[in-house]
């Protein structure tokens, strides 16, 4: 077994274990299932430190590290072939690092823990598989598998309107879902494979123009064959218009689940897009640009604008997340260099911001019993701690320089400038509008007034901090040096640039 095997299908190793585990032994599911989160992201970590920082990645099989290539189905030409690069590795590592910490975060679940740390760990697999597969067949199913364990998760454990946000959440997937099959399977029958001049599932082969026939040569067949991926990959993101589930999945999900969501899920959408969209179809990415960047502008603006109305804690952030995914958007929608490096650390960057305040938001709502903004007050005084670690968080949201949502955003503008003048300006106002809602949120939940309920609320614990700590170090340390993931992923990136028209 490959290391990208052994970090990806480990985790549902131990969820076959709990099974087989009496679920009055709740000790052993939970250490079971933070030693099978611990495995992938070690494994991870020794990957990062064999990585080949030089070599490109896309254009074949040989580009890529760590490669697993096996026949699977072959009649149909469906391979098990696995690889990661530049694009895909700092996902893959975020990944493994929030899995783990979000087995901690579900500590203190109260019902079924057997059932719910089995589920996670389906779908920690999943989500694993999603950033390794160069099989479209094999990355169909691993995205469809991370339907099913979701829906359980936030339908059984979540909040009073679990079950509509479960369904709702996927509906919405599952009809991005269908798009992407329909795409898949134009591909499948309308690509070559060179070798044996067969059908084939292979990302590699389908990103070869070359091997593309005269129908799937139209410009205006790629054009919707673009447009319904890129629909199904969209509403992930969340895009607008098709953002409205994430609000409702984000309020009724177990923290842990939010966590996820926010930090790894969302990603997905952006990563498709670079890793499939673009690849495939780099004449329709650049003909249909503008109108990303202006989508990802109005997500920005919007997102940030009603966040600041809102007055549940958790879906001000929920409605954050929308807005930073606008950079990303904007920033792979200008094909230069500082641009799409600035997307994807963006995606990083977000993924671990995110992460820490669903995770401080589990955490007030766990002695509190509520997300109101309005019903809290002083918590400084009673909470300095869990105020500090918040601060943190809430400032490496709003882009405080010296943490990584700065450099992301930089980045991002940077590229963006020289193309899209009008559109960057008006995304820059984004930063002003997250600074006013978030230094808001801070005042009315932090400052002020004690309120006289939370006079003897019991500070933030050691388990929580436990969780949240290494993201706020690393929000820090790349926020101060960036180098490492600059490094990483610029190569590909930068690759992938010379692939657009």
């Amino acid at each position: 077994m490959g290391l990208i095997s052994l970090a990806v299908f480990f985790p549902v190793i131990g969820a076959l274990i709990i099974l087989f585990v009496p679920k009055k032994n709740l000790n052993a599911i939970r250490i079971i299932s933070a030693v099978v989160t611990f495995i992938p992201l070690v494994v991870a970590s020794y990957m990062w430190s064999q990585f080949n920082y030089g070599m490109i990645g896309v254009d074949t099989e040989s580009q890529f590290q760590f490669v697993e290539h096996l026949s699977w189905i072959p009649a149909y030409n469906i391979e098990y072939f696995v690889g990661l690069d530049g694009i895909s590795f700092p996902m893959f590592w975020l990944t493994t690092l929030i899995s783990f910490i979000a087995v901690f975060a579900s500590w203190n679940i109260p019902k079924a823990q057997k059932g719910y740390f089995s589920l996670l760990l389906l779908l920690v697999t999943s989500m694993l598989g999603v950033f390794v597969a160069l099989d479209f067949f094999l990355f169909y199913i691993f995205w469809e598998v991370m339907l099913l364990p979701m829906y359980f998760l936030i339908g059984i454990w979540g909040g009073p309107r679990r079950e509509y946000a479960a369904i709702k959440f996927f509906l919405y997937t599952l009809f991005g879902s269908v798009l992407m099959l329909i795409v898949m399977l134009a591909l499948y029958f309308n690509v070559q494979n060179p070798l044996t001049g067969g059908h084939t599932f292979n990302m590699l082969h389908m990103m070869q123009q070359s091997n593309h026939n005269d129908w799937l040569a139209m410009f205006d067949v790629r054009l919707w064959l673009y447009i319904a991926l890129f629909i199904g990959f969209a509403i992930k993101v969340p895009m607008f218009p098709f953002h409205t589930w994430l609000p409702d999945a984000h309020v009724e999900a177990p923290t842990a689940i939010s966590v996820i969501l926010a930090g790894i899920l969302l990603k997905m959408g952006t990563y498709g897009i670079m890793r499939i969209s673009y690849p495939i179809f780099p004449d329709i990415a650049a003909y249909t640009s503008y109108a990303l960047a202006v989508f990802g502008v109005i997500n920005i603006l919007y997102g940030a604008f009603v966040a600041m109305a809102q007055k549940d804690l958790k879906k001000l952030v929920a409605y954050s997340s929308v807005s930073h995914m606008g950079f990303v958007l904007l920033g792979l929608a200008v094909f230069t260099s500082a641009g799409i490096n600035g997307a994807l650390f963006q995606m990083f960057s977000h993924g671990m911001i995110t992460a820490m305040l669903f995770l401080l938001v589990g955490v007030i709502y766990d002695r509190a019993h509520h997300r109101e903004i309005e019903g809290f007050g002083g918590l400084a005084v009673s909470m300095p701690v869990y105020a500090g670690v918040a601060s943190l968080a809430f400032f490496a949201a709003l882009g405080l320089p010296g943490m990584t949502g700065f450099i992301a955003e930089a980045l991002v503008f940077i590229g963006a400038f020289s193309v899209y003048r009008v559109l960057t300006i008006l995304a820059a106002l984004g930063i002003i509008i997250t600074a006013g809602y978030v230094l808001w949120t801070m005042q009315r939940v932090f400052l002020g007034k004690l309120n006289p309920k939370y006079e003897k609320i019991e500070e933030i614990n050691g388990r929580e901090l436990f969780t949240l700590i290494p993201l706020a170090i690393l929000t820090v340390f790349f926020g101060i040096y960036p180098i490492p993931i600059l490094n990483l992923m610029k190569t590909s990136l930068n690759y992938l640039i010379t692939l657009i028209p």
